[in-house]
């Protein structure tokens, strides 16, 4: 979805596509006529000052957030009210949220390889398999037995983005994935979503990192007031922002 201009990032093969979509909270209009497409294989994230609709945006695409007018499909089908084929949507788009909503009675490898087996099906020596793959790839290997309490803040949301992975998803939607986190564990969450974003998969990422924005989207979508002020590539958007609320927030986010 590009607007002219040689700065813009035009979308491949449609993957998530959002038209004139609204939602209130009582008076609150929390989503006001939002169009937005994500191309397959498209790192897309989303900034914006805090109320300005991006996490209701990002819950909205696999329906934790209803909508009350518009339309959202994913790979070309809307989204499903509710029952299996809602818990199907749910599969393949996976999510990552602020706070980890691990099992803390289980094990790091059970947390990873429990929804395969419930909800895909899959044989439990295939999915403990791959868990321990997407354990690797998430640099937790040697965690597989450990319950979530005995690792730290960046470890326990590494596992979850394992977990998400495990169901083969179409998509990663990330809520604020490093918002919780110290400082220092914030870099090795962010260095496993990169790698992510390099091996091609299709990611919507609402985050206040900045630097991530910069170097991993193909897209910067910045929000205020629930619309979407710009959509444009990372680099035009940080040097040359267009909307003066836009140049309000860089000047003050940059400054630190």
């Amino acid at each position: 979805m590009a607007a002219d201009g040689a700065d813009t990032v035009t979308a491949g093969d449609p993957l998530i596509e959002l038209r004139d979509v609204n939602k209130h909270y009582g008076t609150l209009h929390v989503l006001r006529d939002i169009d937005l497409t994500v191309g397959r294989g498209e790192v897309v994230v989303v900034i914006g000052p805090s109320g300005s609709g991006k996490s209701t945006l990002c819950r909205a695409i696999n329906r934790l957030e209803t909508i009350e007018s518009g339309t959202i499909t994913v790979d070309g089908k809307p989204l499903p009210e509710e029952g299996r084929a809602l818990a199907r949507l749910r599969a393949d788009v996976g999510m990552v949220f602020q706070s980890f909503n691990l099992f803390a009675h289980k094990t790091v490898l059970e947390n990873v390889s429990l929804a395969p087996v419930k909800v895909r099906g899959r044989k439990k020596e295939d999915a403990e398999r791959r868990a321990r793959e997407l354990l690797d790839r998430v640099g937790l290997a040697a965690q597989a037995p450990k319950y979530p309490a005995q690792l730290s803040g960046g470890q326990q949301q590494r596992v979850a983005i394992a977990r998400a992975l495990a169901m083969d998803p179409k998509v990663m939607l990330f809520d604020e994935p490093t918002s919780a986190l110290d400082p220092e564990m914030i870099n090795e969450v962010l260095e496993v979503m990169r790698r992510l974003a390099r091996d091609g998969m299709t990611m919507v990422v609402v985050t206040h990192e900045m630097g991530f924005a910069r170097s991993a989207a193909n897209r910067v979508v910045f929000m205020d007031g629930g619309r979407i002020l710009e959509d444009r590539a990372p680099e035009a958007f940080f040097t040359a922002p267009e909307s003066d609320r836009a140049k309000d927030f860089l000047s003050k986010i940059l400054k630190h």
